[in-house]
Formats: C-alpha cells, structure tokens, sequence
C-alpha cells in the first residue's frame, strides 16, 4: 500500500502526495526548515528555530509565519494536520508518511544481512543523492552542524549498503566489481581491510571477482577523504591559527543511534586526551556551554584535552520522542557515545544522576574508565531513599512539572531552579528558568523524575575499581551531603571534598566552584589522567 506522503531528503528535497510529486516554495530556508521539522521528528520552540533560519534584519517572526503557511500547503490534509504551532513551538506529526532516509536506517536495523540484492542497490543509488542538495548556509551554525552530522551519517550507511552488496552471496561477478569500485571511492582504507580479511577467508570471492588484485592495488588520489566527526575526540585536533575566547572554542556536534534507534547528539572541543562528561536531563549542547553555570567550567576542561558531552535522550538536541528513560537506556546512550567516538579509555564525570550513570559504566566497563569525577551525586533514588515527607514532596513537584513546565509564567520552572540554586543571583535565576523549557519537555520533564528516583546503583559502589573523587555541597537543597558521603564511603578509596555551598549546580561567581575545579585538576593530576 503506497504511503499517502513520501519525503526524499537525499538529493534536492522532495515532496510526493500519493505518488505525485508536489512543488515545493523556492525558498531554501523554507526547504531546509521542512528538512529540519520532518527529519528531527519533534516539538521546537519558534524562538530557536528564528534564530537557526533568519537573521534579526529579516523580521525572524514574520519569516517563519510565512514559511509555515507554505508548509502547510504542502503537508497538511483535511484529515491530517502534520505541521501545527501555537504561540511558543511548532510541530511536526509524521504518521502516515515515509522519509527515505528513515526507511533505508529502518530496513538495515531491522534485515540487516537478509536484505535482497535488488533491495541493497536501490538503497545504494538513493543514497549516492547528497543528503539536502543545494541547502547548505542555509541556516546557522547549529544547522550547518546539524546538516553535516546528517551527512556523515548518510555517507556511513552508503559504505554499510556498499558493504553488504560486495560480500552478497547472491551477487555476480560484475556487479560485484561494480560495487567494490564505488565503496573504494568513498572509503578505500575500509574497503581494502574488508575485501584483504574476506579474501584470506574465503578464496572463493577472489574467484568471483577477478579483478579484486588490481582493484586492491591501486590507491586513488583523485579521492579526498574527509575525517569523520568520530575522530574528533580520538585524536588530538590541530592547534587553532589564532588564541580564541575561552567560551567560544569551536565545538562539533555529530549524532549517533543508540542500539533502539533512538539519535544521541554529542559535542566534541579542544584537543588531547578525552575526558567524557555523562548527559543528564537539564543539557542541551548548543546552549549549556554559553551559559553562566557551566561555560567556564567547559572551557577549562577542554583547555588540554578534548571533553565530550552528549545531550541524553529526551533532552536537548538528541530525540525527544522515546519510549522509555532509565538507569538502562542513560547508561546506553553512554556507550553509544563512547563506541561511536572510539574511546578506549578516558575519566568520566557524572553531575547528579550523572553520577549513577557514570558508576554502572565504570563497573560495567572497568577497562575503559581511568577515573570517576562525581559531582552532587547519589546511589539511590528518591522512590529507594527519600523519607514519606520527602516522597510526598517529589509527588507533588512532578504533578506540577505535567501542568506547569511549559506555562509562559516561569513561577513552574522557578521551583526548579531555587531548588538546585537556591544561592544564585536573579540573572542566572532568570536564564535557568527558559534554558529548562529549552533542554525538554514538559511530559519528559515529569518522566526524568520518575526515572531519577527509580535508580539504585547502590550494589554496584564496592565493585567501583577506578579511581574516584566525591565532591558535594555541604548544604544541597537537592541531593543531600549525604548521599555524597554514602557514594564516597562505598566506593573503595573514593577521596571525599566537600564544598562551602548551598547550590546543587554550582555558579562560576561563588568560591565552591573555584575550590571545586581545583579539586577536579588535582585529581586528574594526580592519577596522570
């Protein structure tokens, strides 16, 4: 049954209403704004998306009407309304519609090495198409990431197509010549190792392939190679031309699948050893590092090394739209970043529930974590540790998260934010209450409390075998010094620092942030990591 709406996004942007093609607006923001909307599949607030696609000289508002009036003519059906706004987000409702980028991940996901000959070069042509054609500076520089992130990722399912055409064992001589020359054209060091491992293991493709020697043997250099975003963190970048601010070190942002399918975004800046910071629900990659809680603490991180940071499910700009949040599924997205980026050994930093996600990884995967920074942490939710009080109390502030997160009165947020900072001046106060609405939703913001309080790694601290510093507030309004003392007297030689402060998130201006980076670098120090 052919779908009623199919988007082709490899190549020029396409549109076809029960097969027929339909003509798009000429105008490249308004095809690359459709690319966003349909490709991300979730809720943006109509401030970001101005910002991402009109300059302030353009009247961003009335340019982003416009070009969502025009959306809609093309997308929406009396039955189906697939793009829809309010005052503050716009939406994008995909059912009943196919985008050929997401049915070519789907199919290798799902099949995988049971695909079709036939099915594989269909996949192989679409994806030869340059993923959004034409649209390049369309948009800022988080789009132009976003579009090259894309990019790499439609490239390496090239090679995963290429890959399983050549090694078919229904294909014929020819074609199997024809389909090595173009996976060599794209990747020649991963072609030649596969066909070098396939060849030692089975002469039997030799044969089949006559001229796989020749093929082998020659080494285009009409060919660049770019290096993909994944080598960011794993080698050490060239040094900048010119000294920059330390807030505006020049970050990447790539995107990866997590085993269910579900887009983890991750960050890589600086250069050196990598050092990887656990997501938690209040990130969000494109605005944490300006902001005036953790800006500094990220540049000096990645001042000699390469920090890596991730926006976990659910928040920020990996998918909003998933089905469960976890212990699992956070320590997952973990693993997702570390494998796509190479990382074979690295210190891990957890910040709140961080720090959980940072202890099951570690005892999980000893031989990768060299050492664990934990920051305001705690072991055990509030569903395992929390009093009947303090259980009434989370009940109630997650009831008022569902009604109130996205209220245009920012009171709903503010609770939130006194609570984590309850020493923080009315400017930081201010920016905590929009940067929440930014990072997630207001359903996500309820579902990440019940996620947080059903964690219990608290069986897993003595198994902790790489070194380990516990720093917390001594007066936390949010995790109680505690549960801090509890992670550092469990996890053998865990060093303990407590800091002068009533804030769960520390701010730059207070003297707790200052004793508490000191802390960090001495730590890193002193373990030569």
């Amino acid at each position: 049954m052919q779908p009623e709406l199919e988007i082709s996004l490899l190549g020029e942007p396409r549109v076809f209403s029960n097969g027929v093609l339909v003509p798009l607006p000429t105008s490249r923001k308004t095809r690359a704004l459709l690319a966003y909307l349909v490709r991300t599949r979730r809720t943006h607030r109509r401030d970001r998306l101005c910002t991402m696609f009109w300059n302030i000289p353009d009247d961003p508002k009335a340019s982003l009407r416009w070009s969502l009036s025009k959306l809609r003519r093309v997308l929406n059906t009396p039955d189906h309304m697939r793009i829809s706004a309010d005052r503050e987000r716009v939406r994008y409702d995909g059912r009943g519609s196919v985008l050929d980028i997401d049915a070519i991940q789907t199919a290798l996901r799902v099949s995988g090495p049971s695909l079709q000959v036939e099915d594989l070069e269909q996949m192989a042509r679409r994806l030869d198409g340059v993923f959004l054609d034409g649209l390049d500076g369309a948009g800022d520089e988080g789009f132009e990431c976003w579009l090259e992130a894309e990019r790499d990722d439609a490239r390496a399912m090239r090679v995963t197509v290429l890959r399983q055409l050549v090694s078919h064992p229904d294909i014929s001589q020819a074609t199997a010549e024809k389909w090595l020359r173009f996976w060599r054209g794209i990747d020649p060091d991963g072609a030649d190792a596969h066909m070098e491992t396939v060849a030692a293991d089975a002469q039997g493709l030799r044969d089949r392939v006559p001229g796989l020697d020749l093929l082998m043997a020659r080494r285009s250099t009409s060919v660049t190679v770019v290096e993909p975003v994944t080598d960011a963190a794993a080698k050490p970048a060239p040094a900048p031309a010119r000294e920059h601010h330390p807030r505006r070190q020049q970050q990447r942002i790539g995107f990866c699948a997590a085993r269910d399918g579900t887009k983890i975004a991750y960050a890589t800046v600086g250069s050196g050893a990598p050092i990887l910071r656990a997501g938690n629900w209040f990130n969000h990659l494109e605005l944490d590092r300006e902001s005036p809680i953790w800006g500094r603490a990220f540049s000096k991180l990645a001042q000699r090394r390469t920090l890596v940071r991730y926006d976990e499910r659910g928040c920020g700009l990996s998918d909003w739209d998933v089905a469960k949040l976890s212990l699992e599924t956070f320590v997952e997205d973990l693993t997702t970043v570390a494998d796509k980026l190479g990382l074979e050994r690295f210190p891990l930093i957890g910040l709140s529930h961080g720090c959980a996600v940072a202890i099951e990884y570690a005892v999980r995967n000893p031989e990768r974590v060299s050492g664990l920074v934990l920051i305001g942490g705690f072991a055990a939710g509030w569903h395992h540790a929390a009093c009947s009080e303090e259980r009434a109390r989370r009940e109630a502030v997650r009831r008022l998260t569902e009604v109130g997160w996205a209220s245009d009165n920012p009171a709903y947020r503010h609770i939130f934010s006194l609570t984590f900072m309850p020493d923080a001046n009315t400017d930081v106060l201010t920016w905590f209450d929009e940067y929440q609405l930014q990072a997630t939703s207001a359903r996500n913001a309820a579902r990440f409390q019940d996620a947080f309080g059903n964690i219990d790694v608290r069986q897993k601290l003595a198994a902790v075998t790489a070194p380990t510093v516990v720093l917390h507030s001594k007066y936390d309004q949010r995790v109680p010094i505690a549960q801090g003392l509890e992670l550092a007297r469990e996890i053998p030689n865990a060093h303990f620092v407590p800091l002068e402060s009533r804030n769960h998130i520390l701010v730059e201006d207070e003297p707790a942030w200052d004793v508490c980076s000191s802390a960090i670098n001495a730590f890193l120090s002193e373990h030569g990591i």
